[in-house]
C-alpha cells in the first residue's frame, strides 16, 4: 500500500511539472489579435448642423432723468485795495493815501439753434483819499448790454441789441476853464449826465466762441444829460444843447469783442466800438476801446491792468485815456 501511494504521488508531481512547462510554451501573443479588432466608423453617430439665425430683439430703455440747459452763466467779482503812508519828516516827500476799487461782471448766454441771446452787466467803481485833498473818484461805470440774434449761416447772424451806459456818482474837475486849480471841484458829470441808450439792428459775424463783430447798419443812440448846469463847466455838454436834457442820433455802429485766455492764467477781455453818425460830419465819429488784462496768481488773488481810450468830439476835442494796474481779490463762479 505504501509503495502504491508513493508511486501515485510521484506520478502526480511529474505530470504537474510537465503540464506547467506546456502551459508556459503555449502562452498567447495578444499583439497577433489586433488584426482581428473591429474599429467603429468615424462619425458613426448622425451630426446635424443648424444654420445660425440673427434676429432683432427690442430692449426697453427708460429715459435718463437729465435736463438740458442752454444757459451758460458766469460772475466775476473783484476788490482791490491800495494804501500808502508817510511820516511828516519823510525826506523824499509823498502824500498818505488810501484807494479802494471794485468791479462786478455778469454774463449769461442762451444758445439754442437758431437763437442766441447774450446779456452782460459791467459795474466798476473806485475811490481814493489823499491826505489834505479829500476823496476823489478814480473809476466809475455802469454798462449793460443785451443782444438777441438768429443764425442765418454757419458764421453769420441777424441781431438786435439794446445797451445802456452811465455812472454812479458825480464827477468833478479841479481846474477851471483857464487851467487854474480850484479849491472846490466843479461838477462835470453825474448819474444820467451823461447817460446813453443805444438800439441797434444789423448783422453779426461770429467765427468762434471768443471773437465776434457786430455791424449795426440801423443804430439809434439817445444821449441824456439830466443835470442842466453841467454845461457851465463842460461847454460841449456831451452833444446836448444847453438847457436841454436829450439828444437823439441815427448812425452806423460797429462793435468788435475779444474774450479769450491768452495763457493758462492770463485772460484778455477787450471791446472796440465805433459810432458814425449819419447827420453829422465824419469828424464826429466816436471811437472807444476798453481792455482788461487779468493775470491769476492763485484761485483768489489776481493782478489786473485795465485801460480805456476814447475819442468823442461831443465830450472833448482831444483823445482821452485812462489806465490802472491793481492787485486784489477776485472771485469767479461757477
Amino acid at each position: 500500500m505504501l509503495k502504491t501511494g508513493l508511486g501515485l504521488l510521484l506520478f502526480t508531481f511529474i505530470f504537474s511539472s510537465a503540464l506547467a512547462q506546456k502551459t508556459d510554451t503555449l502562452k498567447a501573443d495578444t499583439n497577433l489579435l489586433n488584426k482581428y479588432r473591429l474599429e467603429p466608423a468615424r462619425n458613426s453617430l448622425p451630426n446635424h448642423v443648424r444654420p445660425v439665425q440673427v434676429t432683432e430683439q427690442l430692449i426697453p430703455v427708460e429715459l435718463l432723468d437729465y435736463k438740458v440747459s442752454y444757459w451758460h452763466k458766469s460772475v466775476v467779482w473783484g476788490l482791490n485795495f491800495n494804501q500808502s503812508a508817510f511820516t511828516g519828516n519823510w525826506s523824499a516827500g509823498g502824500i498818505s493815501s488810501v484807494a479802494l476799487g471794485t468791479n462786478f461782471d455778469f454774463k449769461a448766454d442762451y444758445n439754442k439753434t437758431p437763437l442766441d441771446y447774450t446779456t452782460e452787466t459791467n459795474l466798476i467803481y473806485g475811490i481814493a483819499a489823499n491826505k489834505g485833498q479829500g476823496s476823489r473818484k478814480t473809476n466809475d461805470r455802469i454798462f449793460l448790454d443785451n443782444k438777441l440774434a438768429t443764425r442765418i449761416s454757419k458764421q453769420w447772424y441777424f441781431f438786435g441789441s439794446l445797451s445802456f451806459e452811465s455812472q454812479f456818482t458825480a464827477g468833478y474837475t479841479y481846474t477851471d476853464a483857464a487851467g487854474n486849480p480850484v479849491t472846490k471841484g466843479l461838477t462835470i458829470s453825474n448819474f444820467m449826465a451823461p447817460g446813453y441808450l443805444t438800439e441797434s439792428i444789423g448783422f453779426e459775424y461770429k467765427p468762434n466762441k471768443y471773437y465776434d463783430i457786430r455791424l449795426g447798419t440801423g443804430t439809434a443812440k439817445q444821449t441824456f444829460v439830466t443835470d442842466t448846469t453841467i454845461y457851465h463847466n463842460l461847454p460841449e455838454n456831451y452833444g446836448v444843447k444847453p438847457g436841454h436834457t436829450f439828444y437823439n442820433q441815427l448812425a452806423f455802429q460797429g462793435v468788435a469783442t475779444v474774450d479769450k485766455d491768452l495763457m493758462k492764467n492770463l485772460h484778455l477781455n477787450a471791446r472796440y466800438a465805433i459810432f458814425i453818425p449819419y447827420v453829422q460830419p465824419f469828424a464826429y465819429t466816436t471811437h472807444r476801446v476798453d481792455a482788461t488784462l487779468t493775470a491769476k496768481v492763485n484761485k483768489l488773488i489776481n493782478v489786473s491792468m485795465n485801460a480805456t481810450l476814447l475819442y468823442d468830439k461831443n465830450t472833448s476835442h482831444d483823445p482821452q485815456a485812462t489806465e490802472g494796474i491793481s492787485m486784489g481779490v477776485a472771485y469767479t463762479f461757477p
